[in-house]
């Protein structure tokens, strides 16, 4: 298509006393805008690619869809640069029967950043969204040294962030330890979008057996969007904050953090880590 993930750019590399001019590589960030019926409803800063994932999850995480069916079609609409060509950063949507049409009155009026997947909600209220999928209690067991191995096979499965050590990474794991799904993207909710959004395309909802492993912190956000698709179990290299753990416990998910080598700690229904 022409887009390019990776972007790259010369600069000047200054270490103990020496100066050098080299070429940098640097994960690419646009602007991506979701239509439906040709009514702008939200614009997202984003890393290019894997676009129909990152909507369908966003879609999902708003309660707008909740299956592959739901999702008639997705195309990318006329965009063009300064010279002409197709930016790839427009998408417009067209729901199924079963799918919940978006209110495109109270759209998002602002650019959600690469750092915020919540902004531009028109209240709080909106943000504690129910999810269709029950967080059973029977469901998302895994072995504590299976949820510590994790990090690492992300980590050694993140492409783009080998090239240009700029974005965050998010994987779907089997209870057994198998990642089944990755995405990478600047922004972390974005990452977990595009990870859920493949999970919904390949009709695999709901994700009732499976953790996801993030290469982050854990906020709120991403404590939400899990529960929306029925996923028990977070895992997040770095720290929780006060209301991602709050919420956790609400939905009935698993909140693991700072799982790091041979450690991590449990905040949340701590039962479906098995002999922790």
């Amino acid at each position: 298509m022409g887009r390019k993930i990776i972007r790259r750019r010369v600069i000047r590399a200054m270490s103990d006393g020496t100066t050098r001019v080299r070429e940098e590589k640097l994960a690419g960030e646009e602007p991506l805008e979701i239509r439906f019926g040709h009514t702008s409803f939200t614009t997202s800063m984003r890393t290019p690619g894997d676009d129909f994932d990152l909507v369908a999850g966003f879609l999902l995480a708003e309660g707008i869809v909740t299956k592959s069916e739901h999702l008639v079609a997705m195309r990318y609409c006329l965009g063009t640069d300064e010279d002409g060509n197709q930016t790839y950063n427009v998408i417009e949507v067209q729901l199924g029967f079963g799918a919940v049409p978006p209110q495109l009155s109270a759209a998002r009026n602002v650019v959600t950043s690469s750092a915020c997947g919540i902004c531009g909600t028109n209240s709080i209220d909106e943000v504690r969204k129910k999810s269709t999928f029950e967080l059973r209690e029977d469901c998302g067991h895994v072995d504590l040294d299976v949820l510590l191995s994790m990090p690492d096979t992300l980590r050694e499965s993140q492409k783009l962030f080998s090239s240009t050590g700029g974005v965050h990474a998010a994987g779907l794991f089997s209870t057994r330890g198998d990642l089944l799904i990755l995405r990478e993207d600047v922004g972390r909710h974005n990452a977990v979008d595009k990870v859920i959004g493949a999970a919904l395309r390949e009709g695999r909802m709901p994700l009732s057996d499976t953790v996801l492993q993030v290469s982050g912190r854990a906020s709120f956000e991403l404590v939400q969007k899990a529960a929306m698709a029925g996923i028990p179990v977070l895992s997040a290299v770095s720290a929780p904050s006060s209301l991602a753990v709050d919420l956790a416990q609400d939905a009935g998910l698993t909140l693991a953090a700072f799982s790091r080598g041979h450690s991590v700690n449990l905040y949340t229904h701590a039962h479906r880590v098995l002999n922790a």
